[in-house]
């Protein structure tokens, strides 16, 4: 085997076992696990290379290799993205896929949950979000002698609601009249062709029309669906993260959206993840972390995000091979309603 082959594959060697073990990895512990026919003193010698390239450090002199995020990287890149889940996992993807509620929101929380069980880590899914928010039909709720409730039923299974207020007393009867004029006029449009549409119209009429549109151009300027957040309690019950000094600022940050926001500007490759380990993450309180991410949907029309956070010691292959295996199946089910 050639020197260069050969550290290549000591370093593979030791980003597979920190990420099996969570400890320094020693030479000797490479030579006996892993049957490379070569002296520890061999093995000795390629690591002080390794470390002095960037790829491992070590805690102190005598002990072992530990992979930088230079070392992760450059095993990402090997792994590449087409990775096969194993059987028994695919099985057990679809059938929770299958036997999840049909309700969108206990949908997505389900598979959420048995996402972050088959990682050990925690996972966010987004909900479905067009890329313009079209109208599906419109309700209006009396509230009391002045004010009504007007909700909105966006196409995707998204429902928003937005309290109005009245110039007249307006009975449910009238209401309900209101809203099926408005929902027959304007269903399938977005907000923008809803005020152009509502020219003509009666005072009353283009006021709810104009708060409609109102609603869905906030909608619009999202820059992701609902999060559904599940196994931060196995994120936080990692080795290295358990009495880390930084879990505080981790959950903050997690706690928050902005690491969401940048989640959902990240270019994804058709089909394919987005890996961001360590210091790459623009969240400072969060580069002890790494981010796995896939878009699912349909292009140009509807998608959200499915993304897995852990340690940058993850099992990036189980990871990536289980989103490909989720965002397929979700990208199906999209590409049904729109």
């Amino acid at each position: 085997m050639a020197v260069r082959e050969r550290r290549q594959t000591v370093l593979r060697v030791i980003v597979e076992d920190y990420i099996t073990r969570a400890v320094p990895v020693a030479s000797n512990a490479i030579v006996d696990r892993y049957g490379l026919n070569v002296s520890p003193a061999t093995i000795r010698n390629d690591t002080a290379y390794l470390e002095q390239e960037g790829y491992v450090i070590r805690p102190h002199h005598s002990a072992g290799s530990v992979p930088t995020d230079k070392a992760y990287r450059y095993y990402v890149e090997l792994l590449g993205q087409d990775i096969d889940l194993p059987d028994a996992e695919r099985y057990l993807i679809h059938r929770a896929f299958q036997e999840a509620e049909e309700e969108l929101e206990q949908w997505l929380k389900t598979l959420a949950a048995f996402l972050a069980r088959l990682v050990h880590n925690l996972v966010v899914i987004t909900s479905p979000k067009a890329v313009r928010c079209r109208l599906q039909h419109l309700d209006l709720v009396a509230l009391q002698d002045f004010m009504a409730l007007l909700v909105v039923v966006l196409y995707e299974a998204r429902v928003r609601r937005q309290v109005l207020p009245l110039s007249r007393k307006v009975s449910q009867d009238e209401l309900t009249s209101l809203a099926n004029k408005l929902t027959s006029l304007y269903s399938g449009m977005t907000g923008t062709e809803i005020l152009a549409e509502m020219e003509g119209l009666p005072p009353e009429e283009r006021q709810i029309s104009q708060c409609l549109a109102e609603v869905i151009a906030a909608e619009d300027k999202l820059e992701h669906g609902e999060p559904y957040v599940e196994g931060l309690r196995l994120l936080l019950s990692q080795p290295e993260l358990m009495n880390s000094p930084r879990m505080l600022g981790i959950l903050e940050a997690l706690e928050g959206e902005d690491w969401l926001k940048g989640m959902s500007c990240q270019e994804f490759s058709r089909g394919g993840v987005k890996v961001v380990i360590g210091e790459e993450n623009q969240e400072p309180a969060l580069q002890d972390l790494s981010l796995i991410a896939s878009r699912y949907g349909v292009l140009d029309k509807a998608s959200g995000i499915v993304g897995v956070v852990g340690p940058k010691r993850m099992d990036y292959a189980r990871a990536i091979s289980s989103l490909n295996c989720l965002t397929a199946l979700l990208s199906n089910s999209v590409a049904e309603y729109v």
